[in-house]
């Protein structure tokens, strides 16, 4: 894995983990049509997920808004704790729109489970690939007391009719993950379906907004 200063990280994983707390009802029964599908792996300019890693999940859902909207929400780093509320803070350490090497640092609560104790997440994070409108991948670790997770995650955005197809697909590896691969998966999938329900949710009510 890339070090701190060349890492983006998601972070579903602890999204899974406050996922009963702060998902809507039904969001952990997502459909999930892609998972553990390392053969159709999602790339942004040539770069996927990792082949090796052992807890894996792709998803995907059809958001009724603009491209440029479901972008600009994805990309606005700073705004994520305004529509995920396991984001808790995010900092820019450059400027301007997304861009690769764009660097930033953010942190989220962990509650306690029975792997670690309730820690907080702390990420620095730099985008991988980028190719604005279509796709974004950023890889790195998550760091907490009792708890890393590298993981390398792939975004892909296409016009179809009646909005934008977004696809996400992520990997995780390390101690606390492949200690009970399942578990991790399966957070890993609660996690990221709740963070693609919370953007369609953001991204549609934004594109309500702008047509009344």
């Amino acid at each position: 894995m890339p070090g701190t200063r060349t890492a983006v990280l998601s972070v579903p994983l602890a999204l899974g983990l406050l996922c009963a707390a702060v998902a809507p009802a039904g969001a952990a029964d997502f459909p999930a049509p892609y998972a553990s599908r390392p053969d159709a792996s999602l790339t942004c300019r040539g770069r996927g997920v990792d082949p090796n890693a052992l807890a894996r999940h792709r998803t995907e859902t059809v958001i009724a808004a603009p491209l440029r909207t479901v972008w600009k929400i994805q990309t606005d780093v700073e705004r994520w704790p305004s529509w995920q509320a396991p984001v808790e803070s995010v900092q820019r350490l450059d400027h301007g729109p997304l861009r690769k090497g764009s660097a930033f640092r953010w942190t989220m609560p962990v509650p306690p489970n029975p792997s670690t104790p309730a820690t907080s997440l702390d990420i620095t994070s730099t985008v991988g690939q980028i190719e604005r409108g279509a796709c974004i991948r950023w890889t790195g670790p998550a760091i907490g007391e009792g708890l890393r997770i590298d993981g390398v995650h792939v975004w892909t955005f296409t016009k179809v009719r009646g909005g934008v197809l977004v696809r996400t697909e992520e990997t995780h590896t390390g101690a606390e993950v492949e200690a009970n691969v399942p578990v991790a998966t399966r957070l890993l999938r609660e996690g990221l379906e709740a963070w693609l329900h919370d953007l369609k949710s953001e991204a549609e009510a934004q594109s309500r907004a702008a047509s009344r």
